[in-house]
């Protein structure tokens, strides 16, 4: 009913920037907040950035003041601009969305499938 298409992935040296984005597409009535989260190998996954319909934001502190979150709600699309990038960002990144569906009105908790952002020292 409803997907999730994230692109922008990819390997950059340390210290480099890429920007992520994803794509809501479906039968959406409305959605409500968007996050990115990763997981790296042997680790669990966490939030990174998340960001409310109203534009509100959070970010774990490892990120803080480098990692910016945004959306375009026109577009149902949701950014994640990731700047001085170190080793330790690399992971698989995921997106996630809180959508409302067109059938029922009913609340659906989307996926992506996941883009690998790998950085070099």
């Amino acid at each position: 009913q409803v997907q999730l298409v994230e692109s922008g992935g990819g390997l950059v040296q340390a210290g480099g920037s890429l920007r992520l984005s994803c794509a809501a597409s479906g039968s959406i009535f409305s959605i409500n907040a968007m996050g990115w989260y990763r997981q790296a190998p042997g680790k669990q996954r966490e939030l990174v950035a998340a960001i409310t319909s109203g534009g509100s934001t959070n970010y774990v502190d490892s990120v803080k003041g480098r990692f910016t979150i945004s959306r375009d709600n026109a577009k149902n699309t949701v950014y994640l601009q990731m700047n001085s990038l170190k080793p330790e960002d690399t992971a698989v990144y995921y997106c996630n969305a809180e959508t409302i569906v067109v059938v029922a009105l009913r609340y659906l908790e989307v996926w992506g499938q996941g883009t690998l952002v790998t950085v070099s020292s």
